[in-house]
């Protein structure tokens, strides 16, 4: 086999390769023979047809196969030799003379082809020591405790119909339907047959609830109120809007008292066993999102410390994916690029960016974790296993029965605990320190994070 480099630029590869007809007719002549084993031919005894005849019926397609894996081969071989792996599947080009073609399937010719592709890149790794983090700690206030105590606590009391007189206040839960508009027409998003609203939660624009208090059942009214100027939706911040709303139902939290007896009712001893789970909660909640956002700055970090090219084919296909993700998520929301305050070409750019930065990050992370052992164990697949099943209600067996027959599927779940094993194995040597903050803060940081990346899919 002859190999000769006809390309070298970056990362980019391109080789013409040939595989004298003398190589090719050994490898026939194996096929043929392992073929004269097993052909079943009429007026031949098992075994014992002549290659000759061998030949003369299976020639062809027998060639064909012997192309194929004197191809595979070779290409397999060539990388070996030349210590490169390919970031992606090699691209074969063979003559497109098809009597070139026949002539090596006859056996009269060599096989030349080029092979194209693009190496994997060196990753020289970074000193970790050198990483600064924030770790954020939440000390939870008496106060906010008690107030998500209070929240629960109407929230599993449950609710009971005040009736037709009923008139809306503040801790009811309402049933009700509404048509926005600005400047007299209807916006996405807008319109509801049946809504549903804790009075005093927080959960509407800035000012919709307090509007509601004192009206009745069957009542409408026009609520106007004006949209924040950070509102996610770009092209509703800062907007007045006016909505047309009926109120359909209105249910009174019921009475009772917050006492022992109601925390027995939920399998604790008495109220402050009620509150230290509460509070356990909150606290898991805030150690979750601590442990996120340490993660950021360690994955910007190690962007900010790992410049290298990346292979232009898994960008492309990254891209790919976050795009589809992108254009279903317009599309099913009837908006447009415009909607969002930009436009299709700087969209692009900008997922093009963010898809360069998950390949770079994920050699890097790989490499991190090739370098240092990083494993992950039969047991933590198998726990990430029961996770994803659980997220189905009703459709375990089906969710289940789709990982064990989807190999690729299943090895997809080692990908996020390989990389936050890793994560944790940096964040042991980088320098942290304890950032003092609200849970309001730590959420606004959240949120932050998130609107930089658009981790996953398309945000509003």
């Amino acid at each position: 086999m002859q190999v000769t480099e006809t390309l070298n630029e970056g990362l980019k590869r391109k080789l013409a390769v040939v595989i004298p007809a003398t190589d090719l007719a050994t490898r026939l002549d194996a096929k043929i023979e392992d073929l004269q084993g097993k052909a079943v031919i009429k007026g031949f005894r098992p075994g014992k047809v002549p290659a000759s005849h061998i030949k003369k019926v299976y020639g062809r397609s027998a060639m064909s196969e012997v192309l194929e894996e004197a191809i595979n081969s070779g290409v397999s071989q060539t990388l070996e030799e030349r210590s490169e792996r390919a970031a992606a599947q090699p691209k074969v080009d063979l003559p497109e003379d098809q009597a070139e073609l026949n002539r090596v399937l006859d056996g009269a010719a060599d096989l030349a082809f080029d092979v194209s592709y693009e190496v994997l890149p060196a990753v020289k790794l970074m000193d970790f020591k050198g990483i600064k983090v924030d770790k954020p700690v939440v000390e939870i206030a008496d106060a906010e405790v008690d107030k998500e105590l209070n929240r629960f606590f109407t929230q599993n009391k449950g609710y009971e119909d005040k009736g037709d007189e009923g008139v809306v206040e503040q801790g009811d839960h309402l049933g009700l339907s509404f048509v926005g508009t600005i400047d007299g027409k209807p916006f996405d998003g807008g319109t509801s047959d049946h809504a549903h609203l804790t009075v005093g939660s927080g959960e509407f624009i800035p000012g919709f609830e307090e509007q509601l208090v004192g009206m009745k059942k069957g009542e409408t009214k026009d609520v106007k109120v004006t949209f924040p100027a950070d509102y996610g939706q770009k092209s509703l911040a800062g907007k007045d809007a006016v909505f047309a709303t009926t109120i359909l139902h209105v249910d009174g939290p019921r009475q009772g008292e917050l006492d022992d007896e109601f925390a027995k009712k939920l399998g604790l001893e008495n109220v402050d066993g009620l509150r230290e789970a509460i509070k356990s909660q909150m606290d898991a909640a805030n150690a979750s999102m601590a442990r996120q956002h340490v993660k950021r700055q360690i994955l910007d970090a190690l962007d900010e410390g790992h410049k290298f090219d990346v292979p232009e084919q898994l960008v492309e296909a990254e891209f790919n994916t976050i795009w589809q993700r992108v254009v279903h998520e317009v599309e099913h929301h009837g908006r447009s690029f415009e909607d969002e305050g930009t436009t299709e070409e700087a969209a692009k750019e900008q997922y093009r960016k963010i898809a360069e930065r998950r390949v770079r990050l994920g050699l890097v992370v790989a490499e991190i974790g090739n370098e240092n052992k990083v494993e992950v164990t039969d047991d933590e697949h198998q726990q990430a296993l029961i996770a994803e099943v659980r997220r189905f209600p009703g459709q375990e067996q089906q969710v289940y029965d789709y990982y064990r027959k989807n190999p690729a599927a299943l090895a997809s779940l080692r990908a996020p605990i390989f990389e936050n094993k890793v994560v944790d194995f940096i964040a042991e040597q980088a320098k942290q320190t304890d950032k003092k903050m609200s849970g309001e803060e730590l959420g606004k940081l959240i949120q932050a994070d998130d609107e930089y990346d658009v981790p996953e899919e398309h945000h509003h």
